[in-house]
Protein backbone atom coordinates (compact mmCIF):
# COMPACT_ATOMS: atom_id res chain seq x y z
CA UNK A 1 0.00 0.00 0.00
CA UNK A 2 1.19 3.45 -0.69
CA UNK A 3 1.33 6.13 1.53
CA UNK A 4 1.88 9.22 -0.49
CA UNK A 5 0.64 12.33 -0.16
CA UNK A 6 -0.04 12.91 -3.85
CA UNK A 7 -0.76 10.81 -6.69
CA UNK A 8 2.20 12.56 -8.44
CA UNK A 9 5.52 13.63 -6.74
CA UNK A 10 8.64 14.95 -8.16
CA UNK A 11 6.88 14.90 -11.85
CA UNK A 12 6.88 10.66 -11.47
CA UNK A 13 3.23 9.32 -11.10
CA UNK A 14 2.77 6.38 -8.26
CA UNK A 15 0.74 3.02 -9.39
CA UNK A 16 -0.74 0.65 -7.34
CA UNK A 17 -3.16 0.79 -4.01
CA UNK A 18 -3.09 4.18 -1.93
CA UNK A 19 -3.67 4.12 1.97
CA UNK A 20 -5.21 7.22 1.84
CA UNK A 21 -6.84 9.94 -0.73
CA UNK A 22 -3.89 12.01 -2.20
CA UNK A 23 -4.05 15.09 -3.86
CA UNK A 24 -4.64 13.51 -7.00
CA UNK A 25 -3.30 15.79 -10.36
CA UNK A 26 -2.37 13.51 -12.81
CA UNK A 27 -1.62 16.15 -15.13
CA UNK A 28 1.65 17.24 -13.27
CA UNK A 29 3.45 13.71 -14.27
CA UNK A 30 3.05 15.04 -18.22
CA UNK A 31 5.75 17.00 -19.86
CA UNK A 32 4.80 20.84 -20.81
CA UNK A 33 4.22 20.07 -24.42
CA UNK A 34 1.92 16.55 -23.71
CA UNK A 35 -0.26 18.57 -20.80
CA UNK A 36 -2.88 19.90 -22.86
CA UNK A 37 -3.78 16.56 -24.53
CA UNK A 38 -3.38 15.00 -21.54
CA UNK A 39 -6.15 17.30 -19.89
CA UNK A 40 -8.32 17.12 -23.13
CA UNK A 41 -8.67 13.08 -22.98
CA UNK A 42 -8.42 12.73 -19.38
CA UNK A 43 -11.96 12.11 -17.95
CA UNK A 44 -12.82 13.47 -14.39
CA UNK A 45 -16.25 13.10 -12.35
CA UNK A 46 -17.42 13.07 -8.89
CA UNK A 47 -20.30 11.37 -7.82
CA UNK A 48 -22.46 9.36 -5.11
CA UNK A 49 -24.66 6.55 -5.63
CA UNK A 50 -27.55 6.52 -2.50
CA UNK A 51 -28.15 3.11 -0.28
CA UNK A 52 -31.55 3.51 1.12
CA UNK A 53 -34.68 0.87 1.52
CA UNK A 54 -37.31 3.24 -0.25
CA UNK A 55 -35.79 4.89 -3.14
CA UNK A 56 -32.61 3.90 -5.96
CA UNK A 57 -30.23 7.46 -6.55
CA UNK A 58 -27.27 8.84 -7.93
CA UNK A 59 -25.69 11.52 -8.72
CA UNK A 60 -22.63 13.02 -11.17
CA UNK A 61 -20.91 16.28 -11.58
CA UNK A 62 -18.39 15.12 -14.83
CA UNK A 63 -15.67 17.05 -16.96
CA UNK A 64 -15.07 15.60 -20.23
CA UNK A 65 -13.71 18.81 -21.37
CA UNK A 66 -15.23 19.73 -24.35
CA UNK A 67 -18.58 19.12 -22.45
CA UNK A 68 -19.69 19.65 -19.14
CA UNK A 69 -22.46 17.72 -17.33
CA UNK A 70 -24.35 16.85 -14.16
CA UNK A 71 -27.40 14.07 -13.97
CA UNK A 72 -29.82 13.15 -10.86
CA UNK A 73 -32.24 10.54 -10.69
CA UNK A 74 -34.72 9.48 -7.99
CA UNK A 75 -36.31 5.79 -8.52
CA UNK A 76 -38.95 4.95 -6.22
CA UNK A 77 -38.99 1.56 -5.83
CA UNK A 78 -42.52 0.94 -4.21
CA UNK A 79 -44.11 2.52 -7.21
CA UNK A 80 -41.11 1.98 -9.63
CA UNK A 81 -41.56 5.57 -11.04
CA UNK A 82 -38.50 6.87 -12.38
CA UNK A 83 -37.23 10.44 -12.24
CA UNK A 84 -34.51 11.75 -14.26
CA UNK A 85 -32.81 15.43 -14.34
CA UNK A 86 -29.80 16.67 -16.21
CA UNK A 87 -27.86 19.98 -17.02
CA UNK A 88 -25.07 20.65 -19.37
CA UNK A 89 -23.07 23.51 -21.16
CA UNK A 90 -20.55 23.35 -23.92
CA UNK A 91 -16.63 23.89 -23.50
CA UNK A 92 -16.87 25.42 -20.27
CA UNK A 93 -14.81 22.98 -18.07
CA UNK A 94 -15.62 22.75 -14.77
CA UNK A 95 -11.71 22.26 -13.05
CA UNK A 96 -12.91 19.58 -10.69
CA UNK A 97 -10.58 19.60 -7.05
CA UNK A 98 -7.21 17.80 -6.89
CA UNK A 99 -7.54 18.20 -3.53
CA UNK A 100 -11.38 16.73 -2.99
CA UNK A 101 -11.65 15.94 0.97
CA UNK A 102 -10.64 19.37 1.57
CA UNK A 103 -12.63 21.11 -1.36
CA UNK A 104 -15.83 21.99 -2.91
CA UNK A 105 -17.47 21.52 -5.90
CA UNK A 106 -21.15 22.23 -7.70
CA UNK A 107 -23.05 22.23 -11.17
CA UNK A 108 -25.43 25.52 -11.40
CA UNK A 109 -27.64 26.38 -13.55
CA UNK A 110 -31.14 28.26 -13.72
CA UNK A 111 -33.15 25.30 -13.30
CA UNK A 112 -30.47 22.78 -11.90
CA UNK A 113 -28.31 22.81 -8.46
CA UNK A 114 -26.02 20.04 -7.42
CA UNK A 115 -23.40 20.43 -5.20
CA UNK A 116 -21.02 18.75 -2.72
CA UNK A 117 -18.72 20.14 0.38
CA UNK A 118 -16.52 18.17 1.93
CA UNK A 119 -15.44 18.96 5.02
CA UNK A 120 -12.96 17.68 8.11
CA UNK A 121 -15.83 15.99 9.54
CA UNK A 122 -18.55 15.68 7.27
CA UNK A 123 -19.40 16.19 3.43
CA UNK A 124 -22.45 18.09 2.56
CA UNK A 125 -24.48 17.31 -0.27
CA UNK A 126 -27.32 20.02 -1.31
CA UNK A 127 -29.92 18.98 -4.35
CA UNK A 128 -32.06 22.18 -5.71
CA UNK A 129 -33.58 20.95 -8.82
CA UNK A 130 -36.68 22.68 -10.73
CA UNK A 131 -39.43 20.24 -12.02
CA UNK A 132 -39.62 19.61 -16.05
CA UNK A 133 -42.70 18.79 -17.70
CA UNK A 134 -41.94 14.78 -16.90
CA UNK A 135 -40.68 15.36 -13.66
CA UNK A 136 -41.16 16.36 -10.07
CA UNK A 137 -38.69 18.97 -8.36
CA UNK A 138 -35.93 17.55 -6.36
CA UNK A 139 -34.41 19.25 -3.30
CA UNK A 140 -32.54 17.64 -0.49
CA UNK A 141 -29.83 18.04 2.07
CA UNK A 142 -27.85 15.01 3.03
CA UNK A 143 -24.76 14.97 5.47
CA UNK A 144 -22.51 12.50 5.04
CA UNK A 145 -20.33 11.16 8.16
CA UNK A 146 -16.86 11.49 7.47
CA UNK A 147 -15.65 10.10 10.43
CA UNK A 148 -17.12 6.77 10.57
CA UNK A 149 -16.41 6.53 6.65
CA UNK A 150 -15.07 3.35 5.49
CA UNK A 151 -11.39 2.81 4.45
CA UNK A 152 -10.80 4.54 0.99
CA UNK A 153 -10.38 2.18 -2.50
CA UNK A 154 -7.97 4.37 -4.15
CA UNK A 155 -6.15 2.58 -7.03
CA UNK A 156 -3.94 4.27 -9.89
CA UNK A 157 -3.07 1.79 -12.81
CA UNK A 158 -1.95 1.49 -16.95
CA UNK A 159 -4.73 0.61 -18.76
CA UNK A 160 -4.17 -0.44 -22.58
CA UNK A 161 -4.08 2.78 -24.06
CA UNK A 162 -4.78 4.76 -21.32
CA UNK A 163 -4.36 5.28 -17.55
CA UNK A 164 -7.10 4.79 -14.75
CA UNK A 165 -7.10 6.97 -10.87
CA UNK A 166 -10.17 6.42 -8.47
CA UNK A 167 -10.88 7.19 -5.23
CA UNK A 168 -14.15 5.28 -3.40
CA UNK A 169 -15.47 5.67 0.05
CA UNK A 170 -18.94 4.75 2.02
CA UNK A 171 -20.31 7.29 3.93
CA UNK A 172 -23.12 6.61 6.46
CA UNK A 173 -25.60 9.39 5.35
CA UNK A 174 -28.55 11.56 7.17
CA UNK A 175 -30.80 14.11 6.21
CA UNK A 176 -33.82 14.67 3.68
CA UNK A 177 -34.36 14.11 0.17
CA UNK A 178 -37.88 15.34 -1.30
CA UNK A 179 -38.95 14.24 -4.32
CA UNK A 180 -42.60 15.99 -5.47
CA UNK A 181 -44.30 15.16 -2.65
CA UNK A 182 -42.75 12.65 -1.72
CA UNK A 183 -39.87 13.02 1.56
CA UNK A 184 -37.46 10.58 2.52
CA UNK A 185 -35.68 10.18 5.37
CA UNK A 186 -31.95 8.80 5.64
CA UNK A 187 -30.51 7.24 8.43
CA UNK A 188 -26.93 7.00 9.42
CA UNK A 189 -26.97 3.71 11.02
CA UNK A 190 -28.98 2.08 7.53
CA UNK A 191 -28.45 4.15 4.34
CA UNK A 192 -25.27 5.08 2.84
CA UNK A 193 -23.54 7.48 -0.02
CA UNK A 194 -20.79 5.54 -2.07
CA UNK A 195 -18.07 7.96 -3.49
CA UNK A 196 -16.97 7.52 -7.18
CA UNK A 197 -14.39 9.81 -7.86
CA UNK A 198 -12.33 9.11 -11.14
CA UNK A 199 -9.41 11.23 -12.93
CA UNK A 200 -8.53 8.82 -15.67
CA UNK A 201 -7.13 9.10 -19.35
CA UNK A 202 -9.65 6.48 -20.69
CA UNK A 203 -9.03 4.88 -23.87
CA UNK A 204 -10.33 5.34 -27.16
CA UNK A 205 -12.78 2.47 -27.00
CA UNK A 206 -13.57 2.45 -23.29
CA UNK A 207 -15.37 -1.04 -21.47
CA UNK A 208 -16.56 -1.61 -18.45
CA UNK A 209 -18.98 -3.47 -16.43
CA UNK A 210 -19.10 -2.20 -12.34
CA UNK A 211 -20.96 -2.83 -9.46
CA UNK A 212 -21.60 -1.60 -5.93
CA UNK A 213 -23.33 -1.85 -2.77
CA UNK A 214 -23.13 -1.70 1.26
CA UNK A 215 -24.68 -3.12 4.06
CA UNK A 216 -24.36 -1.79 7.83
CA UNK A 217 -22.27 -4.76 9.76
CA UNK A 218 -21.16 -4.70 13.71
CA UNK A 219 -18.48 -2.31 13.85
CA UNK A 220 -19.05 -0.31 10.81
CA UNK A 221 -20.06 -1.07 7.28
CA UNK A 222 -19.34 -3.85 4.84
CA UNK A 223 -19.37 -3.67 0.62
CA UNK A 224 -18.16 -4.41 -2.30
CA UNK A 225 -16.13 -2.24 -5.69
CA UNK A 226 -16.49 -4.67 -8.26
CA UNK A 227 -15.24 -4.27 -11.83
CA UNK A 228 -14.03 -5.55 -14.96
CA UNK A 229 -12.29 -3.78 -17.69
CA UNK A 230 -9.45 -4.31 -20.20
CA UNK A 231 -6.07 -4.61 -17.78
CA UNK A 232 -2.62 -4.48 -18.09
CA UNK A 233 -0.51 -7.61 -16.44
CA UNK A 234 0.70 -6.90 -12.78
CA UNK A 235 -1.68 -3.73 -12.76
CA UNK A 236 -4.03 -3.11 -9.50
CA UNK A 237 -7.60 -3.61 -10.40
CA UNK A 238 -10.42 -1.42 -9.34
CA UNK A 239 -12.28 -3.85 -6.97
CA UNK A 240 -11.84 -4.39 -3.29
CA UNK A 241 -14.30 -6.00 -0.30
CA UNK A 242 -14.97 -3.43 2.67
CA UNK A 243 -14.76 -4.39 6.27
CA UNK A 244 -15.06 -2.03 8.88
CA UNK A 245 -11.06 -2.40 9.12
CA UNK A 246 -9.52 -2.18 5.53
CA UNK A 247 -10.46 -1.91 1.75
CA UNK A 248 -9.30 -5.66 1.18
CA UNK A 249 -8.02 -5.79 -2.36
CA UNK A 250 -9.74 -8.04 -5.21
CA UNK A 251 -9.13 -9.44 -8.13
CA UNK A 252 -10.35 -11.63 -11.09
CA UNK A 253 -13.97 -10.85 -10.84
CA UNK A 254 -16.19 -12.41 -13.64
CA UNK A 255 -19.83 -10.74 -14.00
CA UNK A 256 -22.41 -13.66 -15.64
CA UNK A 257 -25.93 -12.27 -17.17
CA UNK A 258 -27.97 -15.24 -16.05
CA UNK A 259 -30.25 -14.88 -19.21
CA UNK A 260 -28.37 -13.30 -22.40
CA UNK A 261 -30.22 -10.71 -24.26
CA UNK A 262 -32.20 -9.84 -21.35
CA UNK A 263 -31.59 -5.80 -20.16
CA UNK A 264 -33.34 -7.02 -16.47
CA UNK A 265 -31.52 -9.95 -16.34
CA UNK A 266 -30.22 -10.64 -12.86
CA UNK A 267 -25.93 -11.04 -12.79
CA UNK A 268 -24.07 -13.85 -11.08
CA UNK A 269 -20.82 -11.80 -9.98
CA UNK A 270 -18.09 -13.77 -8.15
CA UNK A 271 -14.23 -13.59 -7.78
CA UNK A 272 -11.89 -16.15 -8.32
CA UNK A 273 -10.79 -16.77 -5.04
CA UNK A 274 -14.37 -17.26 -4.13
CA UNK A 275 -14.64 -14.02 -1.16
CA UNK A 276 -17.33 -12.11 -3.63
CA UNK A 277 -20.16 -14.69 -4.70
CA UNK A 278 -23.56 -13.12 -5.06
CA UNK A 279 -26.24 -12.03 -7.58
CA UNK A 280 -27.48 -8.68 -8.58
CA UNK A 281 -31.32 -8.20 -9.14
CA UNK A 282 -32.37 -5.53 -11.16
CA UNK A 283 -35.32 -3.77 -10.48
CA UNK A 284 -35.06 -0.85 -12.72
CA UNK A 285 -32.85 0.46 -14.85
CA UNK A 286 -31.85 4.21 -16.55
CA UNK A 287 -29.74 4.62 -19.95
CA UNK A 288 -27.75 6.53 -22.85
CA UNK A 289 -27.09 4.99 -26.29
CA UNK A 290 -25.69 7.40 -28.89
CA UNK A 291 -24.15 6.86 -31.69
CA UNK A 292 -22.44 9.50 -33.59
CA UNK A 293 -19.92 7.39 -36.08
CA UNK A 294 -16.91 8.48 -34.41
CA UNK A 295 -18.49 8.88 -31.05
CA UNK A 296 -20.42 6.37 -29.49
CA UNK A 297 -22.11 5.83 -26.02
CA UNK A 298 -23.75 2.57 -24.90
CA UNK A 299 -24.49 3.13 -21.01
CA UNK A 300 -26.52 1.04 -18.77
CA UNK A 301 -27.14 1.28 -15.16
CA UNK A 302 -29.40 -1.07 -13.21
CA UNK A 303 -30.31 -0.32 -9.89
CA UNK A 304 -31.77 -3.53 -7.58
CA UNK A 305 -30.11 -5.81 -5.00
CA UNK A 306 -27.63 -8.15 -3.67
CA UNK A 307 -27.64 -11.36 -2.35
CA UNK A 308 -25.25 -13.90 -1.41
CA UNK A 309 -21.93 -14.26 0.10
CA UNK A 310 -18.91 -11.81 1.04
CA UNK A 311 -16.04 -12.93 2.80
CA UNK A 312 -13.34 -10.49 4.70
CA UNK A 313 -10.49 -11.76 5.82
CA UNK A 314 -11.94 -12.37 9.23
CA UNK A 315 -15.46 -12.24 9.19
CA UNK A 316 -18.28 -13.63 6.31
CA UNK A 317 -21.39 -11.96 5.81
CA UNK A 318 -24.70 -12.86 4.27
CA UNK A 319 -26.05 -10.34 2.06
CA UNK A 320 -29.57 -10.52 1.61
CA UNK A 321 -31.62 -8.04 -0.48
CA UNK A 322 -29.09 -5.31 0.02
CA UNK A 323 -29.55 -2.26 -2.58
CA UNK A 324 -26.91 -1.63 -5.07
CA UNK A 325 -26.05 -0.86 -8.52
CA UNK A 326 -24.88 -2.60 -11.60
CA UNK A 327 -23.95 -0.81 -15.03
CA UNK A 328 -21.97 -1.82 -18.61
CA UNK A 329 -20.32 1.05 -20.42
CA UNK A 330 -19.21 0.22 -24.29
CA UNK A 331 -18.12 3.38 -25.56
CA UNK A 332 -15.73 5.08 -28.33
CA UNK A 333 -14.69 8.60 -26.77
Amino acid sequence: MLDAARLVEGGQRHFGRFARTPVANPFDAAPAPARPFEQFRTKEWVGFTLIHPDIASSMIIQDAKYLATSEFYVFHRHTEELFQYAANRLARPLHLPSDLLHSTCAFVSSSYGLGYAFEADKVLIVVNIDATPTAPAVKGRLVLDAAHASPPLVVSARMPCGLMYTNKLIYPVSGVLVCGDRRYAFDSSRDFAILDEHKSHLPYRTKWTWGTFALPVPGGVAGANLCVRPALDGQEEECCIWTPQAAEPLSDVSFTQLREGDDMSAWAIRSADGRVDVTFTPQGHKGVHQNFWLAKIDYTQWFGHYSGTLRGAHETWQVKDVPGVCEHMDARL
